[in-house]
């Protein structure tokens, strides 16, 4: 072996241990540099001629673990996903206060009906009075208070997504260049490790948004998909587009969040995105919150219509000379039609003597007034001849009103033993004519209309419906219009499950024998439905289809719509405490000031079974209000806590993959130090064997001299 083959030997030796201690010395220097991967230099041997010639750095590599990568990003996307629908569940919850105390939400429905039954014992109490009128808006202004900071969350989720989606299109435009300068500098085997780790550490980031698919690639840099296989990163970028809502409430439509691939196609983000903050983001506004306001509205609605059941039930002392009722929605023909039973409705003077009243007795589309036979067109005209001018009745956009003439008020009982009903409601109840809560929206959804009733909306108005799949992207928006015909039920609900202009293809709707409409999908894992507009008004009423029959998140609304009737919290006198005695001798009171038994039907309205409808993932069924509210109370509770359960799983997941990766890619300064010793000696017998080397050159000059 000639001297210069010795030379170049020692010469490779020297450069790649001088490589290997440049490449230690970035290993040492980020040692607490976070995400930051361990460079790891290549070596092999050199062979000329089949001569070993040196040493070579055949690469610098990131000491990368593909498995323990995948396992870390998963993880940490999970962590995020959870952790964010906690912090945004718990402010939830936390608005109906702590469930261990006596003075949150739940327990004040139990203290509210024990005010009244108190108030029974003193009625004629003006403070007292005061007091459970107080309460009792007090109850409703602070389910309208939960209410609104529900949607609160769900408008800061929105918010949040629409930052989210603003910072991930940086991210992928930046991997993307990377990819660029991996690959020029792979072609030519440049030391890219420093563009690689700058690489993973914004995957790191990306992944905390939403779960990646990473492949590598052959010319260096990396491919990112969505887990339907959308690309991310490959030739290009992705973009995603969102634009928040702005202003939330319960029937907001969101517009979907989408991704445009690097080739121009465009596709709903939610199909291919399973974890990460976009996720738990969208988790919480469309199905964590959603469920929460609609328990609310159903307990609210609930408790409104208990509490009007009895007063309705009831009378002041006087009674009022004018009672109003609600909103019904339909026609007085639609609305008269299906009550069974027998009210009486009285006029009385200011000492509660009856000066006229008016029996009528229901039979489904048919009724008697004092005898007198009458039908729903025919209603007002025999019920103002039988009450002799004494009271007055008429019928104007969906309310029905009695008004007492000559300074007579008006009271309603029904029979004891047939009393009147429509779907479980009164006469007096049904119509509202004696609320106790006034609403801006209807109470309940059993309308009492049949397939042959009319709808009263307009032919060619129409509302449009979601469509949504299992992830929450949209599927299809289908606007469906009111026919032409006769104006049935019956019919509209043939245009509503049409297959081709309707939601046939999904999901059908069905009208119950109290008249409640209600979507059920075929397949109710993977499809959801909701209403994005609603253009129909219907006659005489005003209110829409979804108002009327609480289509899409219109039940949740429910919530934030009652208060007190206006004169009763001016005057205490007019709360109902009374009732009406019919078999009380002419000339003599049928009512009493000191009569407290409507009291005591206000107080005992928690405890009567109440059919509650299905609502935020529960099934309803029958139960009391006050054994609702506790269950509602522990739902709200249990979930939260297993939020926090599912948070801090996860977050521990995270951490447990976050060191393993750490352990086998990070940066082990024993090892580091270790290699530094072997490669600083490794660099110096390079340099001894160059020094042989020149002194073996001095001698055999010296020989030639």
């Amino acid at each position: 072996m000639s001297l210069n083959s010795i030379m170049n030997i020692a010469t490779s030796g020297l450069q790649t241990a001088q490589a290997q201690l440049r490449i230690t010395a970035d290993n040492i220097a980020n040692v607490d540099t976070p995400g930051y991967v361990r460079k790891i230099a290549d070596q092999s041997a050199a062979v000329t001629g089949g001569y070993g010639a040196g040493v070579d750095v055949t690469r610098v590599r990131l000491a990368t673990d593909r498995f323990l990568q995948a396992a870390g990003w998963s993880a940490g996307a999970d962590a995020a996903r959870q952790g964010v629908r906690y912090e945004l569940y718990d402010q939830i919850q936390n608005q109906f206060g702590d469930p261990s105390s006596d003075s949150n939400f739940f327990a004040q429905v139990d203290k509210l009906f024990a005010s009244y039954a108190t108030l029974a014992e003193s009625p004629t109490s003006s403070a007292a009075r005061q007091d459970t009128i107080y309460k009792t808006q007090s109850m409703f202004n602070e389910a309208a208070g939960i209410a609104s900071q529900i949607q609160a969350a769900r408008q800061e989720a929105d918010g949040r997504l629409q930052s989210a989606i603003e910072t991930v299109n940086p991210l992928l435009e930046q991997i993307d260049k990377l990819n660029k300068t991996i690959a020029s500098g792979s072609v030519i085997n440049q030391d890219v490790t420093g563009a690689q780790n700058a690489q993973l550490s914004l995957i790191n980031e990306l992944s905390q948004y939403m779960d990646v698919r990473v492949e590598q690639r052959a010319n260096g840099g990396v491919t990112l998909r969505t887990n339907t296989g959308t690309t991310l990163v490959g030739e290009g970028h992705a973009t995603l587009s969102y634009q928040s809502a702005g202003t939330v409430d319960a029937t907001t439509a969101f517009s979907d969040i989408m991704i445009t691939e690097p080739s121009g196609t465009r596709w709903p983000l939610l199909d291919g995105v399973s974890s990460g903050q976009i996720r738990g983001l969208v988790e919480m506004r469309d199905i964590d919150a959603p469920a929460a306001a609609a328990r609310l509205g159903e307990l609210t609605a609930k408790l409104a219509d208990e509490l009007n059941r009895a007063h309705n039930a009831n009378s002041s002392v006087p009674a009022p000379t004018t009672l109003t009722g609600r909103n019904t929605g339909q026609s007085l023909e639609n609305a008269l039609t299906g009550f069974t039973g027998t009210t009486t409705i009285t006029a009385v003077d200011a000492a509660g003597v009856v000066q006229a009243s008016a029996d009528i007795v229901f039979s489904g589309a048919t009724m008697t007034i004092n005898g007198v036979a009458a039908d729903p067109t025919t209603f007002l005209a025999v019920l103002n001849a039988q009450m002799g001018g004494a009271a007055t009745a008429s019928f104007s956009e969906g309310k029905l009103q009695m008004t007492g003439v000559g300074g007579n008020g008006v009271a309603i009982a029904d029979d004891a033993t047939s009393p009147s009903d429509k779907g479980g409601r009164g006469f007096s109840h049904w119509f509202g004519l004696n609320d106790l809560v006034s609403t801006t929206t209807p109470t309940f959804y059993e309308t009492g209309l049949t397939l042959a009733s009319q709808h009263g909306f307009d032919a060619g108005e129409s509302l449009t419906f979601r469509i949504a799949g299992g992830s929450g992207s949209r599927e299809r928006d289908i606007t469906v219009a009111m026919p032409a015909g006769t104006g049935t039920v019956g019919e509209m609900l043939s245009a509503l499950n049409d297959p081709v202009m309707g939601v046939g293809r999904y999901g059908s709707f069905s009208l119950d024998a109290s008249g409640k409409l209600a979507f059920k999908a075929y397949d109710p894992a993977s499809t959801t439905m909701s209403v994005v507009t609603d253009g129909t008004t219907q006659d005489p009423s005003g209110l829409s289809m979804s108002q009327i029959f609480g289509l899409g998140g219109t039940g949740a609304t429910r919530a934030g719509a009652y208060s007190v009737r206006s004169d009763i919290q001016q005057d205490p006198g007019k709360l109902a405490l009374a009732q009406l005695n019919l078999s009380a001798a002419a000339g003599t009171p049928a009512l009493s000031k000191n009569d407290g038994r409507g009291g005591l039907l206000l107080g005992d309205a928690g405890k009567r079974n109440v059919a509650f409808g299905a609502a935020g993932g529960n099934a309803g069924g029958v139960k009391t209000l006050s054994s609702y509210a506790s269950d509602f109370a522990g739902e709200i509770g249990g979930k939260a806590a297993a939020a926090k359960t599912r948070s801090e799983t996860a977050t521990a997941l995270a951490k447990e993959a976050d060191s393993r990766r750490t352990s086998a890619e990070g940066v082990n300064m024993d090892e580091e130090l270790v290699n530094m010793t072997t490669f600083q000696q490794a660099y110096n017998a390079s340099a001894r064997l160059i020094q042989a080397s020149k002194d073996m050159y001095d001698v055999l000059i010296g020989i030639m001299q």
